[in-house]
């Protein structure tokens, strides 16, 4: 059995860039039929941003949207506002991540959907809770990340660069998504209690806020101890006020950091992560692997309190044993004696990675045309009883016709939306004096 889990439910997708598709394509992978709204002419920001190549759509589009229908729609026309009108009618999400005011500018707020459709779930993503004093700033993904705790505490805590540091991971914008996932399917479930649809808000600032719980941790301890032992600044360096960059410390109270190997002059990437855990026999089996036997006796170091208040000596002696070893040879020491680690994989590693590739971590999407077939993660979890079937990206409007279609628009109708502006670009007016 291949059941889709999402089979039979229709999503109006008002959403553009990254926050809002990325959601949308985890639903259209879970099977759901997934109606993209896009500007006419134009489409989706990503579309046309970091291209490849000027006459094809980007990456950034091309991972976010398979499996989705492309529609050209202006619902701020009395057309489109007609059109969406009939597509909420027979939706079971409509999901929007505009600037905020927008939807009630357009007349689609919840308050007017729900009326449509009382069992239309309408999701909405903003930056900031409802509420907050930054709801009128233009959020993107590092204005997430720095009003959600992640940057103050991401980034080396030392030198000329001991500044507030976004992450690489999309927190922001991807993992937004995601919790707005985990909001719609759990009002879906709720749906089948009720009957009725409810009204799903997430901010970005909430979902970063969400995944930097730990840090308030930290901020609770600091305040009630007076101290963070398992900061590297510790405990040379006084912390004061808040937790602070952490650079690479495990951060949870086991010793971790990331250490060179032996090609790392021609290598950026060739590093390994190595965790020292607390307990005794694991100090003793990570000290017999890496030959440091002297240090269980050695009162700096065979005690975990004594190894916080000694982190730079570790660091260092860690750093002299990995650097005459290839990332592969510091795995199969450390990982024989049962030693927390893990190598430094760049996106090249893990786009060639074969078991990546047969677990569906990573997938190829068979675009045709001139683009061909292409890289995108995957769902990243599985199901015993169904694996999505990764299909292509819509070109712009390439479902309008269809969709109008099975609303009942008749081509006339769908002729005279194309020559007023609702779902074409509007010719542009001729240049006075050339005839063109």
């Amino acid at each position: 059995m291949n059941y889709a889990p999402l089979q039979g439910i229709k999503v109006i997708d008002f959403t553009n860039v990254q926050s809002g598709p990325s959601c949308t394509q985890m639903l259209a992978w879970m099977g759901a039929d997934v109606i993209k709204i896009e500007r006419p002419g134009t489409g989706d920001a990503t579309r046309n941003e970091l291209q490849f190549d000027p006459t094809l759509p980007s990456y950034y589009f091309l991972q976010l949207n398979s499996d989705k229908k492309s529609i050209e729609l202006d619902a701020a026309t009395p057309d489109g506002r007609n059109i969406l009108t009939k597509l909420i009618e027979g939706a079971d999400i409509f999901i929007e991540n505009l600037h905020p005011g927008a939807m009630d500018k357009l007349g689609f707020s919840w308050d007017v959907v729900h009326k449509i459709n009382p069992r239309c779930i309408y999701g909405t993503i903003k930056g900031f809770p409802q509420g907050s004093p930054f709801a009128n700033l233009k959020a993107y993904e590092p204005v997430a990340q720095v009003t959600g705790g992640a940057a103050a505490t991401t980034g080396w805590y030392e030198g000329d660069y001991n500044i507030p540091t976004q992450s690489g991971a999309a927190l922001g914008d991807s993992n937004t998504g995601m919790h707005m996932l985990i909001g719609l399917l759990t009002a879906l479930i709720q749906r089948e209690h009720t009957g009725e649809g409810v009204y799903v808000y997430q901010s970005m600032q909430d979902a970063v806020i969400n995944l930097c719980r730990i840090k308030l941790r930290d901020q609770l301890t600091l305040e009630k101890c007076g101290e963070l032992t398992q900061y590297p600044q510790y405990p040379n360096t006084p912390i004061v006020g808040t937790p602070p960059r952490s650079g690479n410390q495990e951060g949870s109270g086991v010793l971790g950091w990331t250490y060179p190997c032996n090609n790392v002059k021609n290598d950026d990437n060739d590093y390994v992560y190595i965790i020292f855990q607390r307990g005794a026999k694991d100090f003793e089996l990570a000290c017999k692997a890496f030959g440091f036997e002297d240090w269980l006796t050695n009162p700096d170091f065979n005690t975990a309190d004594a190894r916080d208040r000694h982190k730079q000596e570790i660091y260092k002696r860690v750093t002299a044993w990995t650097i005459t070893r290839s990332k592969q040879e510091v795995m199969d020491t450390l990982a024989n004696a049962g030693v927390p680690c893990g190598p430094v994989l760049s996106w090249k590693e893990i786009a060639e990675d074969p078991s990546l590739r047969a677990n569906k971590t990573i997938v190829e999407i068979n675009q045709g045309g001139k683009i061909g077939s292409f890289l995108t993660v995957g769902c990243p979890f599985t199901l015993s009883n169904y694996t999505p079937e990764y299909g292509p990206c819509p070109s712009l409007g390439a479902d309008t016709e269809a969709v109008l279609t099975s609303l009942g628009f008749t081509a006339e109708q769908q002729a005279q939306f194309k020559a007023n502006g609702t779902t074409a670009p509007m010719p542009k007016p001729a240049t006075p004096g050339t005839g063109k």
